[in-house]
């Protein structure tokens, strides 16, 4: 019996069930699937939408009990107006209402492509305080140039508790109608105890194109 058959052999019990010590990273080759109990971690994505020339794009099913932080990554937002500000907001009522009271801070940097102004600062003028209207999630002013856009994620932290708020945190980068990167930073809570159920994302005006997904996080 050779080294490695009988080191396997040596971890099987009379009755045939495989010892732990048996089973390594290294140990199954092949697997194309687990078992539905199995917890592999990570990331799970639920859904995802694209928006061509669309009002809005809203998120009514898939958020839930069933995961305590859900994620939403938007991906190439380009607007059909000039000059706009991407958004988002709440519902507690599956999307008949988006107007979830919420207080926010919201901070940005910015860096032109000409390399001649930069900046770090606090945007009181994209912040919500007790405010039920859209969230900015980038504070750019986007534009509707054939590259223009924004990309970023949203955190929605345990929205399904009937006890507490509901946290968020979104970062995102807008190439802005001024030729200028702007790096956005928000957070806030969602000032209600009621579950939040659906997510609406949309232009301050206007229509836009893009990719959003929702992943639920194990």
């Amino acid at each position: 019996m050779g080294s490695i058959t009988r080191s396997f052999a040596n971890n099987i019990t009379t009755s045939g069930v495989l010892l732990p010590a048996s089973l390594t990273n290294n140990s199954i080759a092949n697997v194309t699937a687990y078992n539905a109990s199995v917890a592999t971690g990570g990331m799970v994505l639920i859904s995802s939408q694209t928006a061509s020339n669309s009002a809005s794009i809203s998120f009514t099913t898939g958020i839930n009990s069933t995961y305590k932080e859900y994620q939403f990554w938007f991906v190439d937002i380009h607007p059909r107006t000039d000059n706009v500000y991407f958004t988002f907001n709440l519902s507690t009522d599956s999307g008949s209402n988006y107007n979830v009271t919420k207080t926010s801070t919201f901070f940005n940097a910015i860096h032109d492509e000409a390399d001649t102004a930069t900046g770090l600062s606090y945007r009181t003028s994209d912040d919500l305080a007790q405010g039920t209207g859209f969230q900015r999630l980038v504070s750019a002013s986007l534009g509707n140039g054939a590259d223009e856009s924004c990309a970023g994620i949203v955190q929605l932290f345990n929205p399904s508790s009937t006890t507490y708020v509901k946290h968020f945190i979104g970062s995102g980068n807008g190439y802005d109608s001024s030729n200028y990167t702007i790096n956005s930073f928000v957070a806030g809570y969602g000032n209600t105890t009621s579950a939040i159920n659906a997510v609406q994302f949309k232009m301050e005006s206007g229509n836009f194109d893009g990719d959003i997904l929702m992943y639920g996080i194990v």
